[in-house]
């Protein structure tokens, strides 16, 4: 089963947008994969601000999303994997969602089932000959 993780990014950014709020990623900047602008890290998170006036060529896709912005007057490609991702929010009133932090790669297969011993077959009714 794929992650709902991507899923639910592109819903709430989309309901963020549709309420004319200003949609904030907040980010692991020290996740594997993850290219932010360091200068801008502050306690290994970034807040990314993804309104569509600020950014330019926007993917959320399933694996990560990714943009160009300009930082400090200077153009940058940014890469977040989808696993960085901590919090997406409105910055007006803070209302969104936050994640779990996993791992790249996690599993986000449900747990096995635990195995339980058959039950004895039930012994199925049957027919009798009455003379």
């Amino acid at each position: 089963m794929s992650s709902l993780k991507p899923y639910l990014i592109r819903a709430i950014y989309d309901w963020i947008l549709d309420n004319q709020f200003t949609p904030y990623l907040l980010v692991n900047a020290e996740a594997q994969d993850a290219v932010v602008p360091q200068a801008f890290v502050q306690d290994g998170r970034i807040v990314l601000n993804l309104r569509p006036e600020a950014v330019n060529g926007l993917s959320l896709g399933n694996d990560a999303i990714l943009f160009n912005a300009r930082f400090g007057g200077k153009p940058m490609k940014v890469d977040v994997p989808i696993h960085a991702v901590l919090a997406l929010y409105a910055q007006e009133n803070g209302r969104g969602m936050i994640f779990d932090e996993e791992e790249p790669g996690d599993d986000t297969s449900p747990p096995p089932e635990p195995e339980t011993p058959s039950p004895e077959p039930k012994k199925r009714p049957t027919l009798t000959v009455v003379k």
